[in-house]
């Protein structure tokens, strides 16, 4: 299996180079760049086409949520691969979170994460999954909340909702599996989670393996949107 290439785009010098040394330690990461501004790491992401991209949210001349728009945007044009981006940083408010979905990060992170946490957000967002850092995941859960009642209004979402009811009357949530969405809701990891209900991870990944499955979801965040829609989880 090749390894997940990286760069690192970060302003603070003693950071980016903290961050590198300890990613380096990992195996199966391997960062192939790093810069210390916007527009250069613009750059090294066009030109290096990494696997994921960890951004920092306050860059000088171009932030991150801007860097990470104009390169989605490129990425959507389809002149380049897809590479995931892991927004990086030290703010939890709603208004920066919220605005680095929009720009199309694909997971979220403050900067004081544990590096075990970091090197999970790393995998799973390179798996397509999209990570959120438990200490802000609870902002996008809220966002989720008020945006439920206004989208149960349109017709298409309440034909959405009627789909999910649907596919969970034909094959309904385990008790376990609903423990575990509780849990996916509450930004628990993986490893948090195992270690919460006294299972392994593997069994884990089988059980939101199954709940992505039967709520239509492509991630977790999406899951624990559904969840909340549908009522499964409050």
């Amino acid at each position: 299996m090749n390894d997940i290439r990286i760069i690192i785009i970060e302003d603070h010098d003693l950071t980016r180079m903290g961050l590198k040394a300890a990613l380096r330690q990992h195996p199966g990461i391997t960062v192939v760049g790093e810069a210390a501004t916007g527009r250069e790491g613009l750059r090294l992401l066009n030109q290096l086409q990494p696997d994921v991209a960890i951004v920092d949210i306050g860059l000088p001349d171009l932030d991150g949520i801007e860097v990470t728009r104009q390169f989605k945007e490129t990425e959507d044009a389809g002149q380049l691969p897809a590479t995931k981006v892991l927004m990086l940083t030290m703010h939890d408010t709603e208004e920066s979170v919220m605005a680095a979905f929009a720009a199309g990060a694909d997971s979220y992170s403050v900067k004081d994460v544990d590096i075990k946490q970091l090197v999970e957000a790393i995998q799973l967002t390179h798996e397509g999954q999209v990570w959120i850092d438990p200490a802000i995941a609870r902002i996008v859960l809220s966002q989720a909340k008020r945006m439920a009642p206004i989208a149960a209004t349109g017709g298409d979402a309440e034909q959405r909702g009627d789909d999910y009811t649907q596919v969970l009357e034909s094959a309904p949530l385990t008790e376990r599996e609903l423990e575990v969405l509780e849990l996916i809701v509450a930004g628990y990891s993986n490893a948090k989670i195992a270690e919460e209900l006294y299972i392994t991870v593997g069994t884990v990944k089988t059980h939101v393996c199954n709940i992505l499955n039967k709520l239509s979801a492509s991630d977790r965040t999406q899951a624990a949107v559904r969840a909340l829609r549908t009522g499964l989880v409050r």
